[in-house]
């Protein structure tokens, strides 16, 4: 892992959002914890300007291309693919390290091949692109293939940060899942990947799970003449990202159990069980790469009972670079061992035990509004679920209170994609009715987009 100077790394700052008064006998301790990265690679979403040589992080990106055979029905899938490839390339920043990956059954290096990587300048770019031209379809589709050639590739050079993009427009029918999910949980920690599925043929929870387990996003795009503009703004967010491995570290004191860490803005994603033994009663949980950019994670701890008038520290988190990378790193926290970068912020959560009735009660804006979020991301799935097995009543059900959510927490992004699939009757009481008929696309892309989140609004 290269070591950080204040020059190419965001500064981090921390703000804790809780009630901490806790009735008697109350043990429950929520809270909505803000990380905001300031003076790092973006600004206003567009890419970071060139660094000069020497200076500012390195990067290696893996541009995973699907050339399976469905990829030419209709032709302009394919031809939006290498467009988007080219377009995606012209973003790179000088000297960037990178590849192009043909995926069928097998992987196959399209550019520039001899298991390596290229550096990013004009003439890399248009041979790559050249290359390009050359992509035909043809054959099956074994992502966890193309997944461990970029692996491979990305990990040979010794660089910052790590980041995959993958497209593909069919499901995953040349492996097992099992194959998939091994190759998954070897690739998580040794670098990011955005994912996107294009057309309406592809499976969204392999798609979405590739993205999670990667710390990456997901999303449809239902038409190929869109994609040149999406890989375009894929790469630019990777080129804007500075610090690579982010960790949370929460410590808790002795007798506290911590119930679960979710990343809840701007996509919920629980990081729960991705936790990593960081030395005693305390771990680290992955949050992946970041430039200029804010996030927000809801941390809920269990704590010893108390007596009226007592306060305690429920939990400590800070924010942490562990030194050296993937397997090895992991196997460090596991000893409660290795060295950590730690990048400044820290935030405390804390319980107070009272009789104040109101004090106690309150529900803190931030913690009530994530919750609704969480509950809307699960409502959505579950409804649309439902609504594929048959069960139109439940479905019914289950939308109708994703229409809620959405209306109370003023998400009009989720409330406009549930509008292309329920008729909405009364978005206060959550009354809908399922539509009859619903294109394809539209409930893709809801569920696909369904852990979206929007801020608290101020």
């Amino acid at each position: 892992m290269a070591n950080f100077s204040k020059s190419n790394v965001p500064q981090f700052s921390m703000d804790v959002y809780q009630n901490e008064y806790l009735p008697e006998g109350g043990r429950e301790v929520n809270a909505i914890v803000t990380v905001t990265a300031t003076g790092g690679g973006t600004t206003g979403g567009a890419a970071a300007p060139a660094h000069p040589q020497g200076h500012g992080p390195s990067a290696a990106v893996a541009l995973m291309v699907d050339c399976s055979g469905s990829m030419d029905y209709p032709p302009t899938k394919m031809r939006g693919a290498r467009d988007a490839t080219a377009a995606a390339i012209d973003a790179l920043r000088d000297g960037t390290h990178f590849a192009v990956i043909g995926g069928t059954h097998v992987a196959q290096e399209v550019y520039p091949g001899g298991g390596r990587l290229a550096v990013a300048d004009r003439a890399t770019r248009e041979q790559a692109k050249q290359a390009l031209r050359r992509l035909s379809a043809g054959g099956g589709t074994a992502i966890g293939s193309w997944l461990r050639l970029a692996d491979r590739l990305l990990n040979s050079a010794d660089v910052t940060i790590r980041h995959g993009i993958l497209l593909t427009d069919g499901r995953n029918e040349h492996e097992s899942p099992q194959d998939l999910r091994a190759t998954l949980e070897a690739c998580a920690g040794r670098f990011t990947c955005d994912a996107r599925g294009v057309g309406t043929d592809w499976e969204v929870k392999e798609v979405t799970g590739i993205a999670s387990a990667l710390l990456g996003g997901a999303d449809i795009v239902a038409d190929p003449a869109h994609l040149a503009a999406d890989f375009t703004r894929m790469m630019e967010a990777a080129m804007g990202k500075e610090v690579a491995d982010v960790c949370l570290r929460v410590w808790t004191p002795v007798g506290t159990t911590i119930r679960f860490v979710k990343q809840v803005a701007p996509s919920v994603e629980d990081l729960t069980a991705r936790r990593t033994e960081a030395g005693p009663r305390a771990g680290d949980y992955p949050t992946g790469s970041w430039g200029d950019e804010s996030r927000d994670y809801h941390l809920c701890v269990e704590v010893p009972a108390a007596g009226l008038g007592q306060e305690m520290l429920a939990a400590r988190v800070s924010l942490v670079v562990p030194q050296g990378g993937g397997t090895a790193r992991a196997s460090e926290a596991e000893r409660g061992g290795g060295s950590v970068q730690n990048l400044g912020a820290q935030g405390l959560v804390r319980a107070v035990w009272t009789d104040d009735m109101t004090a106690s009660t309150s529900i803190n804006p931030q913690v009530a509004h994530y919750t609704g979020q969480a509950e809307l991301a699960h409502v959505i799935q579950k409804g649309l679920d439902l609504r594929k097995a048959g069960d139109f009543d439940g479905a019914t059900a289950k939308l109708g209170r994703a229409v809620q959510l959405a209306s109370v927490s003023g998400n009009a992004d989720t409330a406009k994609l549930l509008a292309k699939v329920v008729d909405v009757v009364d978005a206060a009481t959550g009354t809908v009715r399922l539509k009859t008929r619903v294109a394809e696309a539209d409930e893709m892309t809801l569920e696909t987009r369904s852990t979206k989140t929007v801020r608290v609004k101020k």
